[in-house]
């Protein structure tokens, strides 16, 4: 652990009592189920822990009202090259759209597979595989198949360490080139990804999730929304945001309570600091060592800075000597 970072006025903790919810018997999209609940309560409910989860489903549960209904999560479908390409052919794709490509089940696949008929299927990035490299430049590109098996993030430190990176594909003649390394039966890892883009309407922080294990199709879609139901066991799973479903507001038990902390972290020099997974992952871990603890009602954001963002390299500091 190398560098030391100070992250100062940088999170804020906000604590209230457990939402108040309220079941709307009105057949709406999600936008439109949003822009009633803020005229009429607070919100789209936000469920920030399992107490909350409890307390939505009993609402649910009174109404006797058992299928889907909207709450307050979405999440925006953003795909990149690991190598940064935005050129003119950033948005190809090769989706093997007779399975339903990408399907982003139970909502953790943020990484793409390609197998050896050239498709692409949308996976989880933690699974290993083996992996396409090239060398050369983003506008001339070599092709190379690395007969190894590792998870996604492996995959792309090996290939910026021994060639230039993952693989960018950017049309279907690349496309077919990166085909014809692969052996029959085979799959390897490209260069695209996306973040995990999930958000609540309120802009509460998401830290606590339940997911189904299901399909939840993106196709091309640039944001999905969230619903749960009884008969699910209050398993959170997307559609599309133009269905038309009942919904749940809520209104707080009382005004939140913010706080302002400083932390202080050791950290990696070579980590991008404000890479959207790894202040993710930073929130999440302070939010379980706050449940771990029997702290409940306290969730966390990122307070961003004035240049927009949120962790920043601390300064040495210069000795005097006399």
């Amino acid at each position: 652990m190398l560098g030391l970072l100070l992250l100062s006025d940088l999170l804020i903790l906000s604590t209230c009592l457990l939402h108040q919810y309220q079941f709307i018997d009105k057949s709406l999209t999600w936008t439109e189920a949003q822009t009633y609940c803020r005229r009429t309560y607070t919100d789209l409910a936000t469920i920030n822990n399992s107490e909350e989860l409890k307390q939505l489903l009993n609402t649910l549960s009174s109404a006797g009202h058992m299928s889907e209904i909207w709450i307050g999560l979405y999440s925006k479908i953003i795909w990149r090259w690991s190598d940064g390409f935005t050129g003119s052919k950033e948005d190809y794709k090769n989706w093997n759209t007779s399975d339903d490509e990408p399907d982003f089940i139970s909502a953790n696949q943020f990484c793409v597979l390609m197998d050896n008929y050239g498709k692409w299927w949308d996976i989880n990035c933690n699974r290993s595989h083996r992996f396409i490299c090239y060398n050369g430049t983003q506008l001339g590109s070599d092709f190379v198949l690395v007969n190894k098996t590792m998870i996604w993030s492996s995959a792309q430190r090996f290939c910026r360490e021994n060639y230039i990176n993952l693989a960018t594909v950017r049309n279907d003649t690349e496309n077919q080139r990166v085909r014809s390394l692969l052996f029959s039966g085979y799959s390897a890892w490209i260069g695209m990804l996306r973040d995990p883009n999930f958000y609540w309407s309120d802009g509460s922080s998401v830290l606590f999730t339940t997911w189904d294990d299901v399909s939840n199709p993106i196709r091309f879609k640039r944001v999905i929304c969230g619903t749960t139901s009884v008969q699910r066991s209050g398993l959170w799973r997307f559609r599309p945001c133009q269905k038309q479903l009942q919904f749940v507001c809520y209104s707080s038990a009382e005004p939140v309570r913010k706080q302002v902390v400083k932390l202080r972290l050791n950290m990696e020099d070579s980590m991008d600091l404000n890479d959207p997974v790894l202040k993710a992952n930073i929130l999440k871990n302070l939010q379980d060592r706050l449940t771990d603890n029997r702290m409940s009602g306290v969730t966390l954001k990122w307070r961003e800075q004035r240049d927009g963002e949120v962790l920043h390299k601390e300064r040495k500091r210069k000795r005097t000597e006399f």
